[in-house]
């Protein structure tokens, strides 16, 4: 099949094909995506034994129309991202498309060649990764990445390219749309990064795109606003998307339909407003019930705070503050939870008390100990005591290390155990976060987002620490693992005494597992108490908007709340 069934070409033996492809029929199809007993395999080996196939993907079928969203929700490992990406005829490394047609268009992109499918991608389906960090190339600029596709696929000049991304930049509330091009990904928070990739996506205008956690780095208040973006761009433009998400009450404001997978498996395919009001399988039924965990606040001890923050101020360039005279404490045994929208300087925060960032000015007191401001001036006993848990779980690993490799580290270099001992202590903690022995000898990139996120934070549960730092660890975990996690930080806590710092934008996380909580913003810390002052009114405005932006399991909840924005900012 030639190239020109996929692109516009002038070669009038195709004309009618290439039209077909380019949606210019006289009576269009409403259809673009139509997918029909997809399957995907992969094959594995183990140590001592032969190379053998799993199936990743079990026949699914499903029609996308355009101007119409798709929501694909499950598990972490069920299958979501690989559908997505099959959806561009791209498979990831060991994985193997064997079963199935991918028709857009009508045309089977599964037929093509490697050539004629790279027409396709970036111009016809766009792509918003789960990982921004990892999906940036970090010695590039964020602008010259942002339009590379709309140039290579000669959609646009330069110039015009250019003043089209700095138009979606604006549109998502990026910071200086006019300017942020010109920062590389370091340069940038997790939440905008995330935001510039869809820019990204949107750039080329494609036909539709592959909405992969697009939302996940995200705090609550810009969730709002991108989620409102990228539903105005899909009804504006009449694109067609797959949304791809573990959390419902968000898919449920966007998606016209959902299908709910798990082990590869379809569950249950529905309208939105069929699987939220009316589930009929009890998988799905347990996904619109989550969360369950409660914990009861603990009252705060008599004894001094395990950690303790006074008037640090920080910056990265020793000029501009990110943190501004922030000042608070933590017990032993309890929870603070740290929430802020992208950009408010909650992992700054937690760098410079890791040590990570020397702070400008303030102490960090450890058990009663002041902490060096730098990270090598501390004893390699406080290092073990004080464990981290990152963001980002793609660039938080090495790539060419095996899980056990991973997890074991810690385990030889604080306790100096080796051998059968440290693989039954590795394999033991694979089990706490639900993976099993058979992940022991796998590497990251056969991995999930969500199973990356558990072995980073079986790692940082390898050195038995006192106190650890959690930046958005179920962030990239379906509700129910969430939960699984969150119950095993919370059994870890009540049997060791282990302080967490726990820094997210989920607040439905926060009210469930803190004990006190600190509200940031643009630095400053502007509210700080036990979880029973700080979520009781009077709220200032900032924390009053931040508790109203939690995502509800409730249909037309997105408009509702943006409505009642509008009208409280004409009010003022």
């Amino acid at each position: 099949m030639s190239v020109t069934q996929l692109i516009k070409e002038s070669d009038t033996e195709l004309q009618s094909e290439s039209q077909h492809l380019e949606g210019e029929q006289a009576m269009p199809s409403t259809t673009y995506l139509e997918v029909k007993d997809l399957k995907i395999e992969a094959s594995i080996s183990m140590p001592g034994q032969e190379r053998q196939s799993i199936t990743l993907v079990d026949k699914i079928s499903f029609t996308l129309g355009r101007g119409k969203v798709l929501g694909l929700i499950g598990e972490s490992g069920a299958g979501k991202s690989t559908i997505g990406l099959a959806s561009m005829a791209f498979g990831r490394g060991g994985c193997e498309i064997t079963g199935g047609q991918m028709l857009v268009n009508g045309v089977d992109i599964l037929k093509l060649s490697a050539n004629e499918v790279r027409k396709i991608r970036g111009a016809k389906i766009g792509y918003v990764a789960q990982s921004a960090a990892a999906a940036f190339n970090p010695a590039h600029r964020i602008g010259e990445q942002v339009i590379e596709s709309a140039i290579e696929h000669k959609l646009m000049t330069r110039k015009e390219a250019l003043a089209y991304a700095d138009e979606l930049f604006a549109k998502l509330g990026l910071p200086d749309p006019k300017n942020f091009g010109r920062r590389y990904p370091h340069q940038v928070s997790g939440g905008q990064l995330q935001r510039a990739m869809t820019v990204m996506a949107l750039c080329p205008k494609p036909d539709m795109i592959v909405f992969d956690e697009p939302t996940t780095a995200l705090d609550v208040t810009t969730q709002i606003e991108v989620l409102a973006t990228i539903k105005h761009a899909i009804q504006e433009t009449g694109v067609a998307a797959l949304y791809i998400t573990h959390d419902l009450a968000v898919v449920a404001q966007i998606a016209d339909d959902i299908m709910v997978l798990r082990g590869g498996k379809m569950i249950e395919y529905g309208s939105t407003d069929e699987i939220i009001n009316k589930p009929q399988e009890r998988y799905t039924q347990n996904l619109v019930s989550v969360r369950s965990i409660e914990k009861e606040e603990k009252p705060d001890p008599a004894s001094e705070p395990i950690l303790k923050v006074t008037n640090i101020d920080a910056a990265y360039d020793g000029v501009n503050k990110i943190l501004k005279d922030v000042t608070l404490h933590l017990h032993a045994g309890q929870t603070l939870s740290i929430v802020g929208e992208s950009g408010s300087g909650k992992s700054t925060l937690a760098r410079v008390i890791t040590g990570l960032l020397p702070p400008m000015g303030g102490a960090i007191e450890y058990d009663g100990t002041t902490l060096s401001a730098d990270l090598k001036s501390r004893s390699k006993e406080q290092l073990r005591q004080l464990q981290m848990i990152y963001q980002m779980a793609d660039v938080a690993m090495n790539p060419r290390q095996t899980i056990g490799q991973i997890i074991g580290r810690p385990i030889e270099f604080y306790f100096g155990v080796k051998g059968a001992e440290k693989r039954r202590q590795t394999i033991e903690l694979l089990e706490q976060i639900e993976l099993g022995e058979e992940y022991f000898h796998r590497y990251p990139a056969e991995l999930s987002g969500g199973q990356k996120q558990r072995v980073c934070i079986a790692r940082a549960l390898a050195a038995k620490p006192s106190l650890i730092i959690c930046d958005e660890v179920t962030s990239a975990l379906d509700p129910l693992v969430a939960d699984g996690i969150l119950q095993l930080l919370m059994d870890l806590q009540n049997k060791h005494d282990i302080a967490y710092l726990f820094i997210t934008h989920d607040l439905a996380t926060v009210k469930a597992i803190s004990d006190s909580i600190a509200v940031m913003y643009q630095g400053k810390l502007v509210r700080f108490g036990k979880k029973s002052v700080v979520l009781a009114p009077p709220f200032d405005d900032y924390t009053d908007m931040l508790l109203s932006s939690v995502p509800e399991m409730q249909l037309g909840w997105l408009e509702r709340i943006l409505a009642e924005r509008k009208m409280h900012s004409a009010d003022h």
